[in-house]
């Protein structure tokens, strides 16, 4: 549509009567007035009603859904969770959950069977993230038998929004509450455990459990409900997005042989020339997050495919008679009021007035070039304005974390959509740009987020050193 439309800096889709009318966002310097904080709304303009459709997996009550004042007590109480000294302690949760990661793939690598990426990648970040949020061990890698029930319920709860043309899908809100429900009761149990605990021996803790039970001196249903929906949101924000960052990373790395290349030339210079995860560990211990700011190419890389491949957007609403404007690039003065306003992330961070002709390819070195004409709202992977993601240095500092590790100890190989094309004797056919030609394209399928449709498909082995 933006494209048939000559790229406008934004369109209107009437969806009544199922849906309010909608106007796409196609412009970054447009987006960039409707996030920020203004006279008429001070925390920038309110989330729109269609984000109450994830009610179910984030609860009434949860930040995400929260406006003005209250939205605003929220992130102060959680502000110290995210701090940077924080996050940089986590290191060694972050890494000790990183190697059992890496014992997957080592399996894997010795059997040269097919997996989903996005299996491993997900169980990777739900440990990361259940001891952020709850100070618990949720065992996500260690197999079904082992892990906490939060967990399959959470993947159930997922997958009742997958698109589905059956006539089962009239019956999906009804099992989507259903599983809801039984999440907020474990859930629950784990804030009445961690409750007791600090009432009988209170230790200092940033996490975000801890930090919804700050004062609290009574345990009232009102406490439970906020503090659990508090928990869902977290727990599903901070393992979905990283664990579609690392899928594409590895992906993106595994066609693109001289970006890959850079990448494990930086990591050379930083921790040797052994991938040894182990002696890669000990630096990353050692020397902390000076490591991490060496990382320049690597974090170039990221901010790559968070460009190419956002997970998210954002939707926001001005009511009738508001008076909200916004000034369009040719100076036009356009009212918004009753519009959906959705940011479309994927049209604006491949916009080419700003990326130039080749703003669809895979090119870390544009965040790398001095005098960079890029502007900064430009790129809004985690979103800009007063409510960015929180928890967006938590992702970064943990794909640096896992990248480290896991970058030069596998050579990866695409199976199915995405898989590279190959020429007679079986070598792989490179095109102009520096990346191998593909079989057919992959692409993402929505799943609340914009996820690999086919969950990441791979094979691995061991790189020769």
């Amino acid at each position: 549509m933006y494209n048939r439309l000559d790229k406008p800096a934004l369109f209107i889709v009437d969806l009544r009567p199922m849906r309010p009318p909608m106007c796409v966002i196609c412009n970054h310097d447009v987006a960039e007035q409707i996030s920020k904080s203004s006279n008429l709304f001070p925390y920038s303009l309110p989330k729109s009603d269609i984000t109450r459709r994830y009610t179910d997996m984030m609860g009434p009550l949860s930040i995400v859904l929260a406006q003005n004042e209250e939205w605003k007590s929220f992130r102060k109480q959680f502000n110290p969770g995210f701090a940077h000294k924080h996050l940089i302690s986590l290191m060694p949760c972050i890494l000790e959950k990183t190697q059992i990661f890496l014992t997957k793939l080592d399996r894997y690598a010795s059997t040269g069977e097919e997996f989903r990426l996005d299996v491993l990648c997900t169980n990777l970040t739900f440990d990361i993230i259940g001891a952020v949020t709850m100070d618990i061990d949720l065992n996500a890698q260690l197999g079904e038998e082992n892990q906490s029930e939060i967990i399959p319920l959470f993947r159930k709860l997922g997958s009742t929004y997958r698109y589905s043309n059956s006539g089962w899908k009239y019956l999906r809100p009804l099992q989507r509450n259903l599983i809801s429900r039984q999440l907020n009761a474990r859930i629950k149990e784990r804030i009445k455990e961690k409750f007791e605990e600090q009432s009988a021996s209170p230790k200092p803790s940033r996490s975000v459990l801890a930090l919804s039970l700050v004062d609290t001196h009574e345990l009232t249903p009102e406490v439970l409900d906020r503090t659990c929906d508090q928990l869902k949101t977290f727990l599903f924000a901070g393992h979905d997005t990283t664990s579609i960052l690392l899928q594409w990373t590895f992906y993106e790395l595994s066609r693109t042989p001289h970006v890959l290349r850079l990448v494990c030339m930086e990591l050379d210079d930083i921790f040797g020339p052994y991938s040894n995860p182990i002696q890669v560990r000990d630096q990353i211990l050692e020397h902390g997050e000076n490591v991490l700011q060496r990382m320049t190419y690597t974090s170039a890389v990221i901010k790559e495919i968070l460009r190419l491949y956002p997970p998210a957007g954002t939707s926001r609403f001005s009511a009738p008679n508001t008076g909200f404007n916004v000034r369009l690039p040719d100076g036009q003065d356009m009212c918004l009021d009753g519009l959906v306003l959705y940011h479309c992330e994927s049209i604006i961070q491949r916009d080419q007035a700003v990326y130039g002709d080749k703003s669809d390819q895979f090119i870390p070195e544009r965040w790398l070039e001095t005098g960079s004409t890029i502007p900064a709202s430009a790129w809004r992977a985690f979103e800009r304005g007063p409510r960015n993601c929180i928890g967006q240095e938590l992702a970064n500092i943990e794909a640096l974390v896992i990248f480290a590790c896991a970058t030069r100890r596998y050579d990866w190989e695409k199976v199915g959509l995405g898989s590279t094309k190959r020429d007679a004797s079986g070598a792989p056919i490179e095109k102009e740009n520096g990346q191998y030609e593909v079989q057919s394209e992959l692409y993402n399928t929505l799943e609340i987020t914009a996820k690999p449709v086919d969950g990441m498909r791979m094979r691995v082995k061991i790189a020769r050193a």
